[in-house]
């Protein structure tokens, strides 16, 4: 599949290594689907890249009814959907055990309901869709590219929700790609290491600095469009399958 092919939804898109696929996809001549929680980020990118390329549906990618509904409206709009791209996600540091006392539980649950129960719902509703698009050569009906972290292999003090939700989609790659095989459907997850976002943006300085160098080449912080170059690699490579790829040049994480 070709990018300019793509009918893409992208969780997470108003924003950050999301945004920079959106942006990515339609640049090529693909239509991109914004899934996202902030109406006024999704909005003005969808306004921005126009009616023909994109479409902004607020959504919380947890809810099973939401979803369901909103990927209902996608292919209203344009008659399917062949590319899905999870990238929504929330990282809430918590230590288990610090001076105000036990991690929170429901913090703890709300990581995970976010980053690996939004996954798999994304992964279970769009694949029902995906099975009645028309396959192509090899096939194939669609794609699916999660978004997993080096904090999956290597999480850091402090990191024991993110890292579990994390390494819960690093885990599930493969049987669900090896299911889906029966209907043309590939599975892909990208563990990106640090990467220049929003949230590294609100960090001081210094800091940025400090875990910019933690990265042995290129040593800086990655970029969202890399990610964003990767997507486009997995889509168009037909064998890449079942596999979760690290885009981190060569970080590995200390304890903290």
């Amino acid at each position: 599949m070709q990018l300019q092919e793509a009918i893409a939804i992208v969780t997470g898109g108003a924003s950050g290594m999301g945004e920079a696929t959106v942006r990515h996809i339609t640049a090529a001549g693909g239509k991109a689907i914004i899934f996202d929680m902030n109406e006024e980020k999704g909005e003005a990118l969808a306004k921005e890249l126009g009616a023909n390329a994109t479409l902004f549906l607020k959504t919380n990618v947890s809810d099973a009814d939401g979803v369901e509904g909103n990927l209902a409206l996608a292919l209203e709009r344009f008659g399917a959907v062949n590319v899905v791209i999870n990238c929504a996600g929330i990282a809430t540091p918590g230590k288990v055990l610090s001076k105000k006392g036990p991690h929170s539980l429901a913090q703890f649950e709300q990581v995970l309901q976010v980053n690996l129960v939004g996954t798999f719902n994304m992964i279970r509703l769009a694949a029902n869709a995906m099975q009645h698009n028309e396959a192509d050569e090899d096939g194939q009906r669609g794609i699916i590219i999660n978004t997993a972290s080096v904090a999956a292999y290597e999480g850091q003090i402090g990191q024991a929700a993110y890292s579990a939700s994390k390494g819960g989609i690093v885990g599930m790659t493969l049987p669900i790609a090896r299911e889906l095989a029966s209907i043309g459907v590939r599975v892909m997850t990208i563990a990106p290491g640090l990467v220049e976002t929003p949230l590294f943006a609100g960090l001081p300085e210094n800091a940025q600095k400090a875990l910019a160098e933690l990265t042995p080449f290129p040593n800086r912080l990655g970029k969202p469009s890399e990610y964003a170059q990767l997507v486009e690699s997995i889509i168009q490579n037909t064998m890449l399958n079942g596999e979760v790829i690290r885009l981190d040049g060569a970080v590995r994480l200390q304890p903290k």
